[in-house]
């Protein structure tokens, strides 16, 4: 099955376009307006995190005579930009134009999980415009990449902020991907609170309700601190700084626009004093189990049939959609509060018993379908590794799991579960 995008060529004979337009894709073509050759391209740098790429064409003859986009600004809201594109419906070029409606920070499709700034827009996006420039006074004002599900001509274009911070994060050949700080918040305005706190009034700001293992704010910021100004920004009691003149945005946007090192400064009431703080931005790996992944395979243990992954937001997706949901209420809870209430510092990962490839041998083990692993042999299993090295080296004829908040465990017999995998992996097709 095929898919098709739009892109747009800029400095140093780069395209650019949406992380989803390549995403899991085995072949790529590319075609420049009226060319009529299509060339063979290959993705250089991909950002599943803000849904953008970078693409290579594998000829030089695709850049004669083109010209690069040059990047631009945030447009002003109320104002007109193009968008440039190639939508459903024909295979010439389209070009619609729309007015600048909203700037605020949203959730990325994509990943489903990343939060940046994007720019609203009540030009005619389509499925084949993602990927496409919206231009403002002939530079690029942002990234044609989604539309909203409820409401007519609303579309959102990735801000030329984002694309700067994912073009310089690249200019050292590798993409790191984006910081995080860390923390849960809410608003300031329950006065009650603050006069049981003996906060003034005067002080703006939002409350920290938790600081996760790992973040940038990890063993800097404390539950119970009132933010008052990031970076010399002062922060509104609803969390929002000043973007521009006419424009307000959460306080988070800042932290998206660093990088790994840089510093943060924070100024907050703690105690009943001001204080200032300073500490780096760093990167948050154990967030990217949330995202969406792509490009690359899902690895597995099976052991007698049963199918044994990570805790990820595919499989959570895959498993909604089966007919076993059966106890998946422990599943539900701690893919979304495993940062939240800190499990992350302890593991890696869940490790779940996903799936039963139907065979008399493990016919007695539906009970323990949609089940956390916590141990085998003995063995803590903190991640998917842990689980494959105790079945693969264990001398035990049998193979003990234990799972989370159950008293009595999983008993596999090793060497009778490795004779019926060769007939299983035939029977389903399994590849090694």
């Amino acid at each position: 099955m095929g898919a098709g995008g739009s892109g747009f060529i800029i400095e140093g004979n780069q395209v650019l376009t949406n992380a989803h337009v390549v995403s899991n894709a085995k072949f790529i073509q590319i075609q420049r307006y009226n060319q009529t050759e299509w060339f063979e391209a290959k993705v250089k740098f991909i950002a599943h995190d803000c849904d953008l790429a970078i693409l290579e064409a594998t000829g030089e003859d695709f850049y004669e005579g083109s010209i690069p986009l040059e990047i631009g600004d945030i447009p002003e809201l109320n104002t007109p930009v193009l968008v440039v594109g190639f939508p459903i419906g024909g295979s010439k070029i389209s070009v619609s134009r729309g007015i600048v409606s909203r700037k605020e920070q949203s959730t990325y499709a994509h990943s489903q999980v990343d939060s940046h700034l994007v720019i609203q827009v009540d030009a005619a996006i389509n499925p084949g415009n993602s990927g496409g420039p919206a231009i403002q006074d002939n530079k690029v004002v942002g990234v044609a990449f989604q539309v909203a599900s409820k409401g007519e001509n609303i579309g959102y274009i990735i801000p030329t902020t984002v694309v700067n911070h994912f073009l310089k994060d690249i200019s050292n050949g590798v993409y790191d991907g984006y910081v995080e700080l860390g923390i849960r918040y809410t608003n300031s305005f329950n006065k009650d609170y603050r006069e049981a706190l003996k906060i003034p009034d005067t002080l703006e700001g939002v409350w920290v309700t938790r600081v996760f293992a790992g973040g940038s704010a990890h063993n800097y910021l404390h539950e119970g601190d009132l933010l008052l100004s990031l970076d010399g920004k002062k922060i509104a009691r609803n969390g929002t700084v000043k973007l521009d003149r006419d424009t307000r945005i959460e306080f988070i946007e800042i932290i998206d626009n660093k990088f790994a090192g840089d510093k943060i400064q924070f100024e907050i009431y703690r105690n009943g004093k001001k204080m200032t703080l300073d500490f780096p931005a760093k990167r948050m790996p154990d967030f990217d189990y949330m995202r969406h992944s792509y490009d690359k395979p899902y690895p597995y243990v099976l052991v007698g049939g049963l199918v044994f992954q990570e805790m990820s937001r595919d499989l959570l997706i895959a498993w909604g959609r089966g007919s076993n949901t059966s106890g998946g209420s422990q599943l539900l809870y701690r893919f979304y509060n495993f940062i939240e209430d800190g499990w992350n510092g302890k593991k890696k990962s869940d490790v779940v018993f996903y799936r039963k490839l139907d065979h008399p041998i493990n016919s007695h083990a539906e009970y323990f379908q949609n089940l956390i692993v916590t141990k085998a042999n003995g063995k803590e299993i903190n991640e998917l590794s842990d689980l494959e090295s105790v079945v693969k080296d264990s001398k035990s004829k049998y193979l003990k799991l234990e799972f989370l908040d159950l008293n009595f465990p999983l008993v596999i017999d090793l060497e009778k579960a490795r004779l019926a995998d060769i007939e299983i992996k035939r029977s389903y097709n399994v590849p090694e």
